[in-house]
């Protein structure tokens, strides 16, 4: 073998794109916990489960976030049922890959780390604020990615409400009743079992909702989280032991990449939904030529 396991995980991590990367950390920290667990299980001490909720999950006790502020973020990543971690992977990868092709991968991450940050404040702040929940806010946990997942979801759904996603045995159906139907499930399953969970999902809703808005007015907001995502992970690419220079143009990236791509589907749909209104002959001769190099 030319390489270990490990050599290969590395190279995935540092060439991978970010949606693959994302469900990796994900998959990675399940498979890490899951071993944890058994291990202490064998050993006749499983309570390590309950201590990584602890250290780990987000707790909607504010004594606790400010003694352990870190949590807010590793909860996004952190799975301990195996259907849960499936089902969430399954919707990240749908959803990111329609929004790295449509919005761009380079906004990805941000989206992930935002609609988190938005799922543990509507958890947090729902458990301090109704009555119903007054006795179990003290000791209360949200893990999972699914407030980031949701967030990625409803801000493509919201971007792009009429594309069409072919579902199995069902046929295919538009975004934005796909999404609609995950806000409604989660809103009326509040008081049906795990209510911090569901509050946690629309908040995740709520920021891809508003992000996706103001991103088709032009705004894109998590553009700062966005530059101080790419400064960290610059700090991990290894830099070149010395600069080649070459009398032509530079590569694309996989980012600019999808961004072009992106930028193109979005102008096919504009240019079909012309056509499909006002006719062929209503293009212009640059949106023709256009039509015919894609055809192509």
């Amino acid at each position: 073998m030319q390489g270990s396991i490990f050599q290969e995980i590395k190279r995935f991590f540092r060439h991978g794109s970010v949606l693959s990367r994302l469900i990796g950390v994900n998959l990675v920290v399940f498979l890490f916990a899951s071993v944890l667990r058994v291990f202490f299980f064998l050993l006749n001490y499983p309570v390590v489960t309950e201590f990584l909720g602890q250290w780990f999950g987000v707790s909607s006790n504010i004594y606790v976030i400010i003694h352990r502020p870190w949590t807010v973020l590793t909860y996004m990543f952190l799975h301990f049922d195996l259907l849960h971690i499936f089902f969430n992977m399954i919707v990240l990868y749908v959803g990111g890959r329609l929004f790295s092709d449509f919005i761009g991968q380079n906004r990805l991450a941000a989206t992930y780390l935002l609609g988190g940050l938005a799922g543990a404040l509507f958890f947090i702040g729902s458990y301090n604020i109704f009555p119903v929940f007054q006795e179990v806010k003290s000791i209360s946990l949200a893990i999972g990615a699914s407030a980031s997942v949701l967030s990625i979801f409803i801000a493509i759904a919201v971007y792009m409400p009429d594309y069409r996603l072919p579902l199995l045995l069902i046929g295919s159906i538009r975004l934005k009743y796909i999404a609609l139907f995950f806000v409604v499930i989660d809103i009326i399953s509040i008081d049906q079992g795990n209510p911090g969970g569901h509050l946690a999902h629309l908040g995740g809703a709520c920021w891809g909702f508003i992000y996706a808005t103001l991103l088709k007015s032009g705004k894109d907001p998590a553009k700062p989280v966005g530059l101080w995502l790419a400064a960290i992970g610059s700090l991990f690419r290894r830099k070149p032991a010395f600069k080649v220079e070459y009398n032509r143009e530079r590569p694309l990236t996989d980012e600019d990449y999808n961004d072009v791509k992106a930028e193109e589907r979005k102008r096919m749909d504009h240019i079909l939904d012309k056509i499909s209104q006002s006719g062929y002959d209503s293009l212009s001769k640059e949106e023709k030529k256009f039509l015919f190099k894609m055809g192509k």
